[in-house]
């Protein structure tokens, strides 16, 4: 039997679980969008192929970790979405934009189809800058402070880079020949820029939260903490030099810089997570003071166990189904 204090563990590990997902699939197809050529229609056409059929479904992860907070954690949603409103609404403006450039660019007439690749890019760029700032609130504390809008610019530009980093990868994953040499060249470059921002975050991130400091200097949360950034410069560093080496004969190692990629994010969330647990508003609500009533939970509990390894299961099927090299865009 699941005991009452166990309860908003679960449901903040499962909150947590649907953000990483998200983090990681939204993030290389909101890469791919930031890429995306408006010079090149063949290579645009390569690269919305190679997101396609996953796209959509990807956001699904945005939708479970927001509906968990809000049902799991609903003082918390209301502290939260507060403070978030106005970035929110302008990220899902950016989503909207993007929703609405796939479907049109593919009814539009030839010459109109710029245009939709540029709004395309567009939504991308806003919805990445969007969330980025969003976390680099939410670290500090959601403080009206320009110290606190700085480092939540500084933010916004990290995750754009790391989406940039994800999203090249992805292409040099799913593409050959000349836009996979392309993508090989934007990972070196979104690579260097995530380097000094993850090296920034590391820096500034204790330096202006004493909690933070605290967390980073005691034991045993201290030990882990610095793993963190052995384990990311590291994977940066052999991954540049994958990236020196590809393409190789028969394509072989193509996945390598997506995996190490999908590990610094594993790395770089969990770092996160541990630095404000068990706050799930830093310094202000613990994931017990926010959680909804025991009773409300465990009924919650059992609808989560149902719904999410159905996801689970048709975002592996989906992307067993389309595994492969893209091939050339076609609408029936």
């Amino acid at each position: 039997m699941i005991s009452d204090a166990s309860l908003p563990v679960i449901f903040a590990g499962l909150m947590a679980l649907s953000v990483i997902v998200y983090a990681i699939l939204d993030g290389y197809d909101l890469g791919v969008g930031l890429l995306l050529p408006l010079n090149n229609d063949q290579q645009a056409d390569q690269m919305i192929a190679s997101i396609g059929p996953f796209w959509d479904a990807n956001e699904t992860w945005l939708v479970l970790a927001v509906g968990l907070l809000l049902i799991a954690f609903p003082s918390a949603h209301n502290v939260i979405l507060k403070a978030l409103y106005i970035p929110a609404s302008i990220m899902l403006v950016g989503l909207i934009l993007r929703g609405v450039a796939f479907d049109f660019r593919a009814k539009v007439a030839q010459v109109n189809k710029h245009r939709w690749n540029q709004i395309f890019k567009l939504g991308s760029f806003i919805a990445s800058t969007c969330q980025g700032y969003m976390l680099g609130n939410f670290v500090m504390g959601f403080e009206t402070s320009v110290t606190a809008y700085l480092f939540s610019i500084l933010s916004a530009l990290g995750v754009t880079c790391a989406y940039a980093l994800i999203g090249s990868t992805w292409l040099i994953l799913k593409t050959t020949d000349e836009l996979q040499l392309l993508a090989i060249k934007w990972a070196k470059l979104a690579g260097k820029v995530s380097f000094i921002g993850i090296l920034a975050v590391c820096i500034v991130n204790p330096l202006i939260n004493q909690f933070v400091f605290e967390r980073w200097t005691s034991a045993p949360f201290a030990y882990f903490m610095a793993l963190v950034p052995f384990v990311c410069f590291t994977l940066f560093y052999i991954g540049n030099l994958v990236l020196k080496q590809l393409p190789l004969k028969d394509d072989t190692g193509c996945w390598l810089p997506f995996l190490m990629t999908v590990v610094i994010y594993v790395f770089c969330f969990c770092g996160l997570a541990f630095s404000f647990y068990p706050y799930v508003v830093p310094g202000e609500l613990t994931i017990w003071q926010a959680a909804s009533a025991p009773e409300s939970l465990r009924f919650i509990l059992y609808g989560a166990l149902i719904v999410i390894p159905c996801i689970l299961a048709y975002t592996v099927f989906s992307y067993r189904v389309f595994w492969g090299k893209v091939q050339d865009l076609k609408y029936y």
